[in-house]
């Protein structure tokens, strides 16, 4: 058993921000009504408008984040919303992510969850228990920025006030999407960054190219540039579908480190993640994350590409030809987005700002 659950630290505060108590001060919670619940929530949470869901002062840890909301099945909700942290005073937030993508819901679609970091026990609320560690101030904020009034928006933050964290890394989450990969250009999970650090992992989301829907898109390697690497990275996956634990395509299943909570096989659309606990990424100096664009195709798939007026690559660059029997290709096109988690020495970096919500919701709400 963990010594830390029967042991009490002192000098550590508890506290609870949410919209009955949203500064998590110290007897004021449950005022409304005369206690008798009357602030559950937020009620009209209107497009254009910053919620700040909980704010301190000094040093602690961030616990624990519970959301859900109203409107939560709506794409526009899960793409729209923008969730953002901000530590020790840092004008750019560490994290500047859409909701449902920060969560592992990625596609735009939820369902019932629950891997190390994240959970929605029965498809309705987003849970998040990574600790996000502070020096002198944290501030979380929620903006709507999806176009759609939110009826009622509930969410709790739980931290802790008073923890020693002055060798504590930062949490950060970086969100990227291409709506159109390019051939033998392979998709950033994580653009290059400078500093010390640990990469948790990613979740990702994937439409295919509809031309390209009788091949199978997950054969492209993650690649992990650490600390100078420059032509070839130190480290190399074998495939989408290993990198997430499983082999030869992929289904939906939900694991502790990996998963791929949705897989519309028909639609050609997934949802799927991959944290690295028991098998820590550091990087000391820098580091650079990337996927490869690459898939493989039957002759099937190979004779409807070229029908259609495609030209198809081998890996080696050879185009491919109708009488080829199967092949590993070059795959472009594909809609690709993804949220890199990391803990980084720095509370903020000079990772490029998130998309527009029009670009973050395109293509999702249909």
């Amino acid at each position: 058993m963990d010594i830390t659950l029967y042991q009490k630290t002192t000098n550590i505060q508890t506290r609870w921000a949410n919209a009955e108590n949203p500064k998590g001060e110290k007897g004021a919670a449950a005022q409304e009504r005369n206690g008798r619940k009357g602030k559950p929530c937020v009620s009209h949470f209107m497009p254009g408008q910053t919620l700040v869901l909980a704010e301190a002062a000094g040093s602690g840890v961030v616990r624990h984040i519970w959301i859900t909301t109203e409107k939560r099945e709506n794409p526009q909700t899960l793409k729209g919303h923008r969730l953002e942290c901000f530590w020790d005073g840092a004008e750019k937030p560490a994290v500047s992510v859409p909701l449902g993508d920060f969560f592992c819901f990625n596609s735009g679609k939820m369902s019932a969850m629950e891997n190390e970091f994240f959970s929605s026990p029965e498809g309705r609320s987003f849970n998040c228990c990574i600790p996000m560690p502070f020096q002198t101030g944290m501030k979380i904020t929620i903006t709507n920025e999806s176009g759609v009034e939110e009826p009622q928006f509930f969410y709790q933050v739980d931290y802790t006030l008073g923890d020693d964290t002055a060798d504590a890394l930062y949490f950060h989450a970086f969100y990227n999407r291409e709506k159109n990969t390019v051939a033998k250009r392979d998709y950033v999970i994580l653009p290059k960054l400078c500093g010390c650090g640990r990469y948790l992992g990613a979740s990702f989301g994937m439409i295919s190219n509809p031309l390209m829907r009788k091949s199978w898109w997950g054969e492209g390697e993650v690649k992990c540039y650490v600390d100078g690497d420059s032509a070839f990275p130190t480290l190399a996956g074998t495939g989408t579908e290993d990198y997430i634990g499983t082999g030869w395509g992929q289904g939906r299943y939900v694991n502790r480190w990996q998963g791929c909570p949705h897989a519309d096989s028909a639609g050609m659309r997934y949802s799927f993640y991959r944290f690295h606990g028991p098998d820590p990424v550091y990087f000391d100096e820098d580091v650079f994350i990337t996927i490869q664009q690459i898939g493989h195709a039957g002759n099937e798939a190979i004779c409807d590409m070229l029908d259609h007026g495609l030209t198809i690559y081998k890996a080696d660059g050879t185009k491919v030809a109708r009488d080829c029997p199967a092949a590993i290709i070059e795959r472009f096109d594909d809609d690709w987005c993804s949220v890199a988690y990391f803990y980084y020495d720095k509370p903020e970096s000079a990772l490029p700002a998130i998309p527009a919500a029009a670009e973050r919701i395109e293509k999702y709400d249909l």
